[in-house]
């Protein structure tokens, strides 16, 4: 199928949220890249994101990390990913209108939230409710069921991080069960954790050149992510498998040797 290429893509970003200090994200080695991969190969995405996360935050406890924000897990996966493999990004997508495949190009500038984090918890205040809660992290995520229906994972996402909920002529300390909160008030508090939370939920706006038809497609950096890092370690064990074989070098012993010095081997060998 032919690839059209897109010389625009819109994206739909804005605020960002938290009240956590985020971690710094710093370039892992060759040989932590094969580790995290193995670990992390049968895992979920939440998990594989948290390892990627944890190998590159090693001073950071993996609790503190599980309980960043999504928005927060996310900026700083994009952080780790323009550190890796450079700011530039691209992603295929097919058009819904003419089945076209799209190719997109754009940087990681373009879909980074930069504004100041806002302060948990959240609050807001309808037909006489006043609702106290907080943003979703990883261990919500994990704690999905994958059975679950999409209404029920809301529900139950959504019952996790609601810290409290008030009404006039109630006890102070009296909680209004899930259930019987009005679909108007959970829809607004779920509306407001998105606003707080921009960086978790990156959604390009596309057109397609062949058809004009617009969409709006998610960008998922954990898995976009994740995918690059499987295409890096298929490479990287290609090249050991050929230095190994021709010199006999254990994996060890090939892996602290740079990535230039890798090539220069490769080169000789293939060349």
């Amino acid at each position: 199928m032919m690839v059209c290429k897109m010389n625009e893509v819109s994206l739909s970003v804005s605020s960002s949220p938290g009240s956590q200090a985020t971690p710094c994200a710093q370039p892992f080695s060759a040989a932590e890249l094969l580790r995290v991969w193995e670990r992390g190969r049968r895992e979920s995405p939440v998990e594989q994101g948290l390892l990627m996360l944890a190998s590159a935050c090693p001073g950071t406890p993996r609790e503190s990390l599980a309980e960043l924000s999504i928005g927060r897990r996310d900026a700083c996966l994009l952080d780790l990913r323009e550190k890796l493999f450079g700011p530039e990004l691209s992603s295929l997508a097919d058009c819904p209108g003419c089945g076209e495949r799209l190719e997109m190009n754009f940087r990681v500038s373009d879909i980074r939230v930069t504004s100041e984090p806002e302060s948990e918890p959240l609050s807001i205040k309808l037909s006489g409710y006043d609702l106290s809660f907080r943003l979703p992290n990883s261990l919500d995520l994990l704690a999905l069921t994958a059975r679950a229906s999409v209404a029920e994972m809301r529900g139950k996402l959504f019952e996790r991080c609601l810290l409290g909920v008030r009404r006039p002529g109630h006890a102070r300390s009296a909680s209004q069960p899930i259930p019987e909160l009005p679909a108007k008030v959970i829809d607004l508090a779920i509306a407001r954790m998105s606003e707080a939370d921009m960086q978790a939920d990156v959604r390009l706006n596309l057109t397609c050149p062949c058809c004009e038809r617009r969409w709006k497609a998610t960008f998922d950096i954990v898995s976009y992510l994740w995918s690059e890092l499987q295409e890096q370690v298929t490479r990287l064990l290609r090249e050991i498998h050929v230095i190994a074989s021709a010199y006999g070098w254990r994996e060890a012993e090939i892996l602290a040797l740079s990535p230039w010095r890798r090539q220069c081997y490769l080169e000789m060998l293939t060349g």
